[in-house]
C-alpha cells in the first residue's frame, strides 16, 4: 500500500508555524469543525516532504524568530529545498520581513489581529 493514503489526503489539516501560545490557542478556538491544526516550528518533525503535502495550507508567524527557527528559512525550505507549492499565508512581521517573505515566494500577508478571521476564510476556501 502506498503512503500517504487517499483518506489521509482528504483530511482537513493546516500547519501553524508559531511559538505564540496565546495566538495558537485563539486560532484553535476559531478552527472550524472537521479541521485539524498542527502547530510546530520544526518542519523536519513532520517527516518527509510528502507529509507536508497533506496540509491544505500553512500559517506562518513572521514575528517568531528564535535561535532555532527563522520564518524566512522555513519558506525557503518549503519552496526551494522541497520545491512544494503548499500555500503559505504569513501574518505579523515588519515591512522588511514581509518583503523578504515575498521574495522567498510566500503567498499572502496580513496583520496578527486578522489571523482568526483569515483562518476561517482559508479553511472555507480549502475545504475541497
Amino acid at each position: 500500500m502506498s503512503e500517504p493514503t487517499i483518506a489521509a489526503r482528504l483530511q482537513h489539516k493546516l500547519l501553524l508555524l508559531t511559538n505564540d501560545a496565546t495566538l495558537r490557542d485563539g486560532l484553535q478556538h476559531a478552527l472550524p469543525d472537521g479541521w485539524v491544526m498542527h502547530a510546530t516550528l520544526d518542519l523536519d518533525s513532520l517527516g518527509s516532504f510528502e507529509q507536508l503535502l497533506l496540509y491544505r495550507f500553512a500559517f506562518l508567524d513572521l514575528d517568531c524568530l528564535t535561535d532555532t527557527f527563522d520564518p524566512q528559512d522555513a519558506i525557503r525550505k518549503v519552496r526551494m529545498e522541497w520545491l512544494l507549492n503548499v500555500p503559505i499565508f504569513c501574518f505579523g512581521g515588519s515591512a522588511d520581513e514581509r518583503d523578504a517573505a515575498r521574495l522567498n515566494r510566500a503567498d499572502r500577508f496580513f496583520e496578527r489581529d486578522e489571523a482568526a478571521e483569515r483562518l476561517i476564510q482559508y479553511c472555507h476556501q480549502f475545504r475541497w
